[in-house]
């Protein structure tokens, strides 16, 4: 399986972007497809997650601000981000996983079975 991480660029602090993740080689339906970022010098986090019933956990730092979502019939989620802040910068990176994983589990990188390259995603103040 491969995905393809896109839709990243430099926007102003307040502004939005949307963020897709499009899976080729496998079917995303029955599967988690979970968002991570690596801001500059730092270590990677987890944003969120998307569970194939369409359930979403977040992260604090960004619930209220981004929405998760897929599309099945395209092989893609989708992660819609407003309220940009200049903190939100960063790589992001989709990861694909069992929807077995548990809670506890997704925010750990080597549970998932895939990742995307990453997109960046820049903030300006």
């Amino acid at each position: 399986v491969q995905l393809q991480a896109s839709g990243g660029g430099l926007v102003q602090a307040g502004g939005s972007l949307r963020l897709s993740c499009t899976a080729s080689g496998r079917s995303i339906v029955g599967n988690t497809i979970s968002w991570f970022r690596q801001p500059p010098g730092k270590e990677r986090e987890f944003v969120g997650a998307i569970r194939r019933g369409s359930t979403t956990y977040y992260s604090s730092s960004v619930k209220g601000r981004f929405t998760l979502s897929r599309d099945n019939a395209e092989n893609t989620a989708y992660l819609q981000m407003i309220s940009l802040k200049p903190e939100d910068t960063a790589v992001y990176y989709c990861a694909l996983g069992t929807d077995r994983l548990i809670l506890s589990s997704l925010f750990l990188e080597d549970k998932y079975d895939a990742w995307g390259q990453g997109t960046q995603v820049t903030v300006s103040s």
